[in-house]
């Protein structure tokens, strides 16, 4: 395949959030792209937004929790466009609550569409990266809960804990093999998004945390700022993209927590003080 019409992006969770600004973002690099989420209505109206726009754009309806559909999603890529260039896993969804409190139906919900959306799209698309042999992209969305913990967050920070390991083996596999892959794990903190109208609410835990985390994603930084920055970090080719800089220091006492062995504290500051470094 050849690139002179623009590279190939597959973009996961495309019809809002993070996903919908990476994807707009995209279309004006005069990249073509294969957008899916599973909201059918808002996945065609962006597909057809950039097609009125002059993108090549092609709308796949998936459910990346499943390894056969995010198969078919590649396939579909493939027969549509030649091959693929860029890979952003991006699709997530959020609960909170006491960890005890959270159901099992919810934690496996988390898992599947947080964690093994990202392991389906590695598995489907990295063998094709092999195959073309060429420079290829793979970008998983994480989290800054993927770096340092909060509470009533568990299933979040359990699964995007999990895609940041993910994201440093697959570095290092690729690595290793010499080959022209290259990974970046994103860990942004509030971006403007719909994200928390996925949270189911467990009661007991009250609701003042999750208003709050509502009220603070909602004045985060926009959904096109933060895909600037991510085209910069892949294009200087960064394995870490942190938009939000000011959550180093909570990161840096959890590193020196951990070296010197003492109990880990949580500061709910640490949340507000990214909010208002996004604005």
């Amino acid at each position: 395949m050849s690139n002179e019409q623009g590279p190939v992006a597959v973009i996961t969770g495309a019809a809002s959030g993070i996903g919908r600004g990476l994807a707009e973002h995209a279309a004006k690099q005069g990249m073509r792209l294969v957008l899916a989420d599973l909201d059918a209505p808002g996945l065609q109206a962006l597909c057809d937004e950039l097609q009125a726009g002059g993108a090549q754009a092609m709308a796949c309806v998936t459910d990346v929790a499943d390894p056969a559909q995010v198969e078919r999603l590649r396939d579909r890529a493939v027969e549509h466009f030649g091959g693929v260039d860029w890979l952003f896993n991006n699709a997530g969804v959020m609960q909170t609550g006491y960890s005890w409190e959270i159901t099992q139906a919810q934690w496996q919900r988390m898992i599947n569409v947080n964690l093994c959306s990202v392991i389906n799209g590695i598995r489907s698309f990295v063998p094709l990266f092999l195959r073309q042999g060429r420079a290829a992209h793979v970008i998983n969305t994480a989290s800054l809960a993927g770096l340092v913990s909060s509470p009533l967050m568990a299933p979040y920070n359990v699964t995007k804990q999990a895609v940041v390991a993910l994201s440093e083996t697959l570095h290092y596999e690729l690595t290793m093999l010499g080959a022209p892959v290259s990974v970046s794990v994103l860990c942004p903190g509030p971006v403007a998004s719909e994200i928390m109208a996925s949270n189911q609410v467990v009661d007991t835990a009250g609701t003042s945390f999750s208003q709050l985390l509502d009220s603070t994603i909602r004045q985060g930084m926009t959904p096109t700022e933060l895909a600037v920055q991510v085209f910069v970090a892949v294009a200087e080719n960064r394995f870490w993209i942190f938009p939000h800089k000011g959550f180093k220091p909570a990161l840096e006492r959890r590193v020196q927590s951990i070296l010197e062995e003492t109990n880990p504290q949580f500061q709910m500051t640490d949340i507000e003080e990214d909010s208002h470094a996004a604005r």
